[in-house]
């Protein structure tokens, strides 16, 4: 397996050579980079997948909601749909993405929720509209320098840092790790509730080799709420077979193992198009434990596109429930946090 990584290194140093070149030409203005007329806000990382992107926009939602108009612009990663798509009552996971409908079906018309391929194309539509919001929360932008965002959140978990990773194929980074300058935040995801000294003293240390002197880093942990019925208004039972499509389903795993009784377990792949055959399949499993009445366990966003099946009699009697995560991070941070972008907001009305 080393020996296979080795191998690989050459491709990963002409993968920096092209990723170095295209940063060293927006750096330089050689590619135009815009800002938006409305204040934008960034979510992203130097990773590909799993590093808990859409838990941190909800979270900057419920933190705003209050304060301001709000609108999220995603890609809309695994939609069926191209362009520019604003989100209705007749709107699916299939024609926005998953997490983009997940946002949608939790807030409704309080939130505005877009998704375009083209960030720059999405910002102008956003702002020709009539309700225009305050603020725009663009997930997943981090390497989208087309559009130059005015508070820019960069997030890596706390089990699979920037740091200690390397540039595709050989490891999981989309730019090298010297890209982390240019966030305005560093979030480490997914930490420990209670994180021990030593080892938070380390991370800190690793992360500000790269990014600015300046640059605030938090910790935030994943915090996990009540199973919810998903089209059923049955008793939820702690025996659960779990299934998801998530890139790292780890952290959920282990919170599921500490909770309940996991009888099984079957893991998808992120951003997973479930079918008739995968919920017969899940049936399958079902069935194995029909003596122990038990319950399928899944995520938010995995809920919203099985749910649109659920009609046709899949699974059965064996109700669904979906299990909400939030991230959390501390009072004091979360109160920096607040400052700065209000702070970036009132700038950007005053330009």
């Amino acid at each position: 397996m080393h020996f296979l990584l080795f191998l690989l290194f050459p491709f990963a140093w002409l993968y920096d050579l092209v990723t170095w070149m295209r940063n060293v030409l927006f750096d330089r203005g050689i590619i135009r980079s815009q800002k938006s007329k409305i204040p934008t806000i960034s979510i992203g990382n130097l990773r590909v997948g799993g590093t808990g992107k859409t838990p941190m926009v909800e979270y900057l939602i419920r933190m705003l909601i209050n304060d301001y108009q709000l609108a999220t612009l995603s890609r809309g990663f695994g939609r069926k749909t191209r362009g520019f798509v604003e989100a209705d009552s007749s709107s699916s996971a299939y024609q926005l993405g998953d997490e983009p409908f997940q946002i949608y079906e939790k807030y409704g018309e309080k939130v505005q929720v877009f998704v375009a391929e083209k960030r720059v194309l999405g910002v102008e539509k956003i702002q020709e509209k009539e309700r225009k919001p305050d603020v725009i929360i663009l997930d997943d932008a981090f390497q989208h320098r087309y559009l130059t965002p005015d508070f820019s959140i960069l997030l890596t978990t706390w089990q699979q840092p920037f740091f200690e990773d390397f540039l595709l194929p050989v490891g999981r980074l989309r730019e090298n790790r010297k890209g982390a300058q240019r966030a305005d935040l560093v979030i480490v995801t997914k930490s420990p509730s209670i994180l021990p000294k030593e080892k938070e003293e380390v991370c800190l240390r690793n992360i500000r080799k790269y990014v600015k002197s300046t640059t605030p880093i938090f910790f935030a942990s994943l915090k996990y709420g009540i199973p919810k019925p998903l089209g059923y208004s049955g008793k939820f039972n702690e025996k659960v077979i779990l299934f998801t499509g998530l890139a790292d389903p780890s952290s959920m795993v282990e919170y599921c193992q500490e909770s309940f009784s996991v009888l099984d377990a079957y893991h998808f792949p992120d951003h997973h198009d479930y079918n008739e055959k995968d919920l017969h399949l899940l049936q399958r499993m079902a069935e194995r434990f029909r003596k122990e009445n038990p319950v399928f366990l899944t995520t938010e966003k995995d809920g919203v596109k099985v749910k649109s099946l659920l009609p046709k009699g899949f699974l059965g009697e064996f109700p669904i429930f979906v299990l909400p995560i939030e991230a959390k991070l501390n009072s004091e941070n979360e109160a920096i946090l607040k400052n700065l972008i209000q702070q970036k907001i009132l700038q950007k009305r005053t330009e």
